[in-house]
Formats: C-alpha cells, sequence, structure tokens
C-alpha cells in the first residue's frame, strides 16, 4: 500500500488533519490501535477555541457544533465566595464553544467514512522506518497479516503513549516535564449545569470545576490525591465535597444525580522537542501535555494540525516546503505559551501540599491583581480563547 501522508492515530487530531487534507485532493490512511468504539468512549474537554471551530469548518464538518455547540462569553473564577467575571467578548473579542471531544470525534469519523478514506483499527506492532530519508514507510499488523504502508510524510498523532515520539532517537530528542503532585476526580452526570459559564473554584480544600456537555449533560471535577481510587468515591461524598468548594449560591442550586462515569486524571505539563525529525511530525498530545486546567489539550493539538495542514499544502500545490521546515519551531513557539497559561492557571487555583504560608500569600495576591486589573483579566482573556496561530 501506499500513500501520501501516514497518519498514526485516529483521535480528533488525527482525523482533523485526514479531513482538511482530502479537502485539498492529498491521499492518507489513518492507522489506530484501538476499536472506533474506544475512541468514542473517551470522555474528554469540551471547550473549543474560535480557531478550532474554524479549522471544523474548513474541515466541512462545523455544523453539527453550530447547531448543538454552546457559545460561552466568559467564564467565572472564584476563590471561597469572592468571584471574580472574566469577561470574553470584552477582553478579547470572541467566545469559546462548549461541545464534547467526543462529538468533535464522531463528527470528523462521519466525514471520513463519506469520503471514504482508509482508516484501519485495531493495528499492532507498529514500527515506522526510514523517517530520516526519502522513502518512509510503515510496518505494522492488522487482521492477523503483516503490512507496509510507503508514504511520503508521518503524521504522528498517536498521543503520549505512542510509538511516533519514541521513534525519534534520543540522541536528538529533549524532554520536558512537571508532574503535579495531585489529581482531578471528574465525573460525568445527567444533570443539567449548576451555571451557564464554566466555573474554575479556589477554595481552602482545594480546586474545583463546574463544566457542562450539554443542557441535561454536566462534567465536574474535584482536586483529589494522587492516591485516591475513583470506587473510593460515593457518588454522595463527591457531592458533598463539590458544595463545600464552590460558591454558595452555586451549591445551593446544584443538581445532582449517579454518576454515569467516573475517573481520576493526574495532571502534567509536557513538552517533546523538536516537533519535526526528517519525515516524521508530532502533533497534539504526542509532543505535548497541558493540565486540563486552561481546557487546552485539544485546542493545542488543532493549532500543530494547522500549521501541518498548511505545510502540506504548501508543499505539493506549491513545490515549496518552507511550511514543513519551520513546522517544528512555529509549532513549538505557541506550545510553549499555552503550556506557561496552563501552569498559571493550575498554580493560581490549586493547593499544593508544599505549600508555605508565603505561597499562600502570593497566591492570594495574584487573585486581588486579577480581580482588581483590567490588563490582567484580558491577559487572562486573551489566552483562554486562544492565542492566534
Amino acid at each position: 500500500m501506499r500513500t501520501q501522508v501516514l497518519i498514526i492515530g485516529g483521535g480528533p487530531s488525527g482525523l482533523l488533519l485526514s479531513q482538511l487534507l482530502a479537502k485539498d485532493g492529498i491521499e492518507s490512511i489513518i492507522l489506530e490501535r484501538q476499536t472506533r468504539d474506544h475512541v468514542l468512549g473517551r470522555i474528554r474537554a469540551g471547550v473549543l477555541e474560535q480557531g478550532m471551530v474554524e479549522l471544523m469548518h474548513e474541515a466541512g464538518v462545523g455544523d453539527r457544533l453550530d447547531r448543538e455547540g454552546f457559545t460561552h462569553d466568559g467564564t467565572i473564577l472564584s476563590f471561597d465566595n469572592d468571584q471574580v467575571h472574566i469577561d470574553f467578548a470584552r477582553h478579547a473579542g470572541k467566545p469559546v464553544t462548549i461541545y464534547g471531544q467526543t462529538e468533535v470525534t464522531r463528527d470528523l469519523y462521519q466525514a471520513r467514512d463519506a469520503s471514504g478514506g482508509t482508516t484501519l483499527f485495531k493495528v499492532e506492532g507498529v514500527e515506522l522506518h526510514g523517517l530520516d530519508s526519502d522513502a518512509p514507510y510503515v510496518t505494522f499488523r492488522h487482521d492477523g497479516a503483516d503490512m507496509r504502508i510507503d508514504c511520503d510524510y508521518i503524521a504522528g498523532c498517536d498521543g503520549f503513549h505512542g510509538v511516533s515520539r519514541k521513534s525519534i532517537p534520543d540522541t536528538v530528542r529533549r524532554e520536558y516535564e512537571k508532574v503535579y503532585p495531585f489529581g482531578w476526580l471528574g465525573i460525568l452526570s445527567e444533570t443539567p449545569p449548576v451555571n451557564d459559564e464554566l466555573i474554575y473554584a479556589s477554595s481552602t480544600r482545594g480546586f474545583a470545576l463546574c463544566s457542562m456537555r450539554n443542557a441535561k449533560l454536566s462534567r465536574y471535577y474535584i482536586q483529589c490525591d494522587l492516591s485516591d481510587k475513583p470506587e473510593s468515591w460515593s457518588d454522595t461524598a463527591f457531592w458533598d465535597e463539590l458544595r463545600r468548594r464552590i460558591p454558595e449560591h452555586a451549591a445551593d442550586t446544584l443538581v445532582t444525580g449517579p454518576a454515569i462515569e467516573k475517573s481520576i486524571a493526574p495532571l502534567r505539563s509536557f513538552v517533546s522537542e523538536p516537533m519535526r525529525w526528517g519525515r516524521l511530525f508530532l502533533c497534539g498530545d504526542a509532543a505535548h501535555i497541558v493540565p486540563p486546567t486552561g481546557a487546552k489539550g485539544l485546542n493545542s493539538a488543532a493549532s500543530d494540525v494547522f500549521y501541518l495542514h498548511r505545510g502540506l499544502i504548501q508543499h505539493y500545490n506549491e513545490g515549496d516546503s518552507v511550511g514543513l521546515d519551520t513546522y517544528s519551531e512555529k509549532a513549538l513557539a505557541r506550545v510553549w505559551k499555552v503550556e506557561r497559561f496552563s501552569w498559571w492557571m493550575t498554580s493560581l487555583l490549586h493547593r499544593f501540599p508544599e505549600h508555605s504560608g508565603f505561597d499562600l500569600r502570593m497566591q492570594q495576591a495574584e487573585i486581588s491583581y486579577l480581580r482588581e486589573s483590567e490588563a490582567a483579566q484580558a491577559a487572562l482573556a486573551q489566552n483562554y480563547v486562544g492565542l492566534p496561530y
């Protein structure tokens, strides 16, 4: 088999890249180690930057997003009962859209089915070859048979645990990581959201987040110990703890119900450089991870897709490789700004085990400055809705 671009990973970044390429007549094949149902069963974030929304439209998959997505012109940060409203419309001139990553992935798979694009699921033993040559190829097993696909380029969209990043030699690859000493216990419940905008809550008991997927489906999180287990938290215990951490008016109106999904996610900041080696390009979680505090995981993957798609179009349609040659530099420049914002939000809103009295006072001073400063609120809004590509 042969294709122009071989995409490793059938999640939203690989699917979005494939659809954008297809719109410009560039062939691609996607390899995914899991089943389609497994990919669609992942519970992930649901805050989309405007840039991501525009890419979805460019890929021809924005209609349902427009019908069912919720536009948010602001968000609330609370510190015990003291609240700061961050006005996106006033400070950044654009909103964010609430639309679950599962729905993004579903829309992209439906579009790929309609276009007849090839996606191979449950592939095993993927190995990348000839990355530093003009003839890269990938070998793997599928349906019990050994297979090989030759290609022009490989896009590694296979996440943190995938094979793509590890295919870059250790002598070339540099990795930077910060692991946070807590996790997020999250539940999904078929209940109306407690507020029409997200609430990021910091309290003496720790962080909490009130989010949503739609008008009848809510997503809530609380900061927890890394040693905790989801099964150790009853629904009642979770709701009680959430009430203690969010503003009183929200706690009084919170509608509770059975958790239909419950999990604990560790938090880390991670960047791998470079994002290109030879004919291999890394996208999304394969190259970088952010804590979910700033809602940047899927959105930072989308910016990678933007740069890579533009570079491939420039190469195939104009015979100019400058976009591909500068891909890693451009992508990383934005990635590190996103990492900074996610790290800052995490540091501002969470309680750390090692916090001293001085650390807590600094956190309080930062909160006071944010409350009083239009410039600080504008900086938060502009980063939250998404930096330009």
